[in-house]
């Protein structure tokens, strides 16, 4: 059987992050076809259009595992009702030099979690127009704007059961969209 090979960028480098910590309980979800790896940001240097001849390694494998990958998670936290820094900056890494796009043709999937009533739904809407430029598919339904609550997840990491048939879903539209969008072979 192929498998899917899934980037999963994470958008929060905080040990903590709850958006980790979903991304992994996702992933528990996914059908047996599909491997996630994380994308590492936090050690990326600030993108300067200057470094583009010469990228250090940390880009030059950030680059590499974009090119590798049949689809994308993004989980975004909102950080002042956008993007994190480090999240936009792993994206302009990977979308540099001009001309070499790592990001094009990636069917992409945003999720995002956040303690906020609202989720993480400005930061998506912001992550949906860069995606856009960047000629990624992105999977409009369902959005998936995480609230968290005590018992999103279990104590083995995994969703609890009143977000499971939501989650689940979610990663059932994510799964087949990578299907129908991906050039995998």
């Amino acid at each position: 059987m192929n498998t899917y090979r899934i980037a999963v960028l994470v958008g929060s480098i905080r040990r903590e992050s709850l958006n980790r910590k979903l991304a992994d309980a996702l992933a528990k979800l996914a059908p047996a076809d599909f491997s996630f790896y994380d994308l590492r940001i936090d050690d990326l240097p600030l993108y300067n259009q200057d470094d583009e001849e010469h990228p250090v390694e940390a880009v030059q494998r950030l680059r590499r595992e974009i090119a590798e990958a049949d689809g994308v998670l993004m989980l975004a936290p909102e950080y002042n009702r956008s993007i994190s820094g480090a999240h936009k900056n792993a994206i302009d890494h990977g979308s540099r030099p001009y001309g070499k796009n790592r990001w094009a043709g990636k069917p992409a999937g945003i999720i995002g979690l956040s303690p906020s009533p609202c989720g993480t739904a400005l930061a998506q809407q912001h992550l949906r127009n860069i995606l856009a430029v960047l000629d990624m598919p992105t999977m409009a339904q369902p959005e998936g704007f995480i609230s968290y609550y005590e018992g999103l997840f279990d104590e083995d990491g995994n969703i609890g059961p009143n977000s499971r048939d939501f989650l689940q879903g979610w990663m059932n539209r994510f799964s087949a969209w990578v299907r129908l969008h991906g050039d995998h072979e």
